[in-house]
């Protein structure tokens, strides 16, 4: 069988990570190649400095130029590999952002529908008569707490006139209660200018008297 259909690749596919992987693994081999030509290319330009023009000084020239070459196209290579790794992340970055966006998108689909399934079973018509009951309980409520608070043992059919009759009445029972107090009071408590008059004078008072009356006048 596995002649005839042949077998299935079970290899996983390469992912934007593996790719990006990569491209670092080759940029980081192409910046040790480089650094070594400009190790070598000291070297020579060192040499260089201190030779003669001759036929050695030109064979190491071109050497040195050939190696400037070889930086040349290195760092050529390493830069088109950083731009194919700036891609890369770009691409990784729209696709984290579409990822995002789609569960957005399906969180936002599906609150919907369960809004949509809440507010079904609520019927406006039912709410519209709950609240008008609970108005009329509440007015019931009221009535009662009247009728629980009313005063017992208390005539309605008392005129205006009869309670004006009744309160002064009241008022001149105080009077006469005023005079009948005033009346028990002792005479030297109610006239102030007799109590003053009938105070009893002290003993210690009369010798002082009787010398006044005993020094002579003057002529």
């Amino acid at each position: 069988m596995n002649r005839l259909f042949g077998t299935k690749d079970k290899t996983p596919k390469p992912t934007l990570d593996d790719a990006l992987g990569n491209i670092d693994d080759r940029v980081s081999s192409l910046d040790v190649k480089i650094t070594k030509v400009n190790s070598e290319l000291t070297t020579y330009q060192q040499k260089l400095s201190k030779m003669r023009e001759g036929p050695a000084k030109s064979s190491i020239k071109q050497r040195a130029i050939k190696l400037l070459r070889q930086r040349k196209q290195l760092e050529t290579q390493r830069d088109q590999l950083m731009s194919q790794s700036w891609n890369i992340s770009q691409a990784q970055m729209t696709t984290e952002n579409l990822k995002n966006t789609m569960i957005t998108v399906d969180a936002m689909r599906q609150t919907n529908k369960e809004l949509r399934k809440t507010y079904g079973k609520i019927d406006i018509d039912k709410l519209e008569d709950m609240q008008d009951e609970m108005l009329d309980l509440i007015d019931q409520s009221n009535e009662l707490q009247s009728v629980l608070g009313r005063s017992y043992d208390v005539p309605d059919d008392i005129s205006e006139s009869e309670l004006d009759a009744e309160l002064e009445a009241l008022g001149d029972e105080l009077d006469i209660g005023e005079e009948l107090g005033s009346e028990k009071l002792p005479s030297y408590l109610t006239d102030s200018g007799e109590a003053e008059s009938k105070l009893p004078s002290f003993v210690e008072d009369e010798p002082a008297l009787e010398e006044a009356s005993a020094v002579p006048t003057a002529n």
